[in-house]
């Protein structure tokens, strides 16, 4: 019996994959547990469809990502914050700081884990700090710290 994988299964298939297997093992397990389908003629012809427009998606969203990894990489932020002697913050910025201000300086919007600070900013500075868009595409921002104006 042939079978298409609709996920990763152990050592027997990953998804997309057709394979054959024994009649007994696909009939009573994978199919009605949802993990493959037969490979019928219309459903070989569905599944390439979907792995068609799939593939169009992500080459979409590698676009777009490599397109937000250039605007990272050349724009710098200024977050304003108290400070106390010798340039030492009366708290710290956080990633949450970050995106608020990428929102509100250049209206760009990420998730607050995608921005990968080590540890928090406590001292006013210049940093870059490193955004992680997706597996592969990772950009830098320029982040000034500075004394807020009393």
């Amino acid at each position: 019996m042939k079978v298409i994988f609709l996920k990763d299964f152990e050592k027997i298939g990953k998804e997309g994959e057709i394979r054959e297997i024994k009649d007994g093992y696909g009939r009573n397990f994978l199919i009605p547990k949802g993990i493959a389908c037969y490979a019928s003629p219309s459903n070989i012809k569905k599944f390439e469809e979907k792995n068609r427009l799939r593939q169009l998606k992500s080459e979409k969203l590698l676009k777009e990502m490599q397109s937000l990894q250039n605007r990272l990489n050349k724009i710098s932020i200024t977050i304003e914050a108290k400070t106390g002697e010798e340039g030492k913050l009366f708290g710290a910025i956080v990633s949450e700081d970050i995106i608020l201000n990428l929102k509100q300086q250049h209206n760009i919007e990420i998730d607050k884990h995608q921005v990968t600070l080590d540890e928090p900013i406590k001292q006013t500075g210049v940093y870059k700090v490193p955004v992680h868009l997706m597996e592969g595409i990772n950009a830098e921002v320029k982040i000034w710290i500075v004394e807020a104006k009393k």
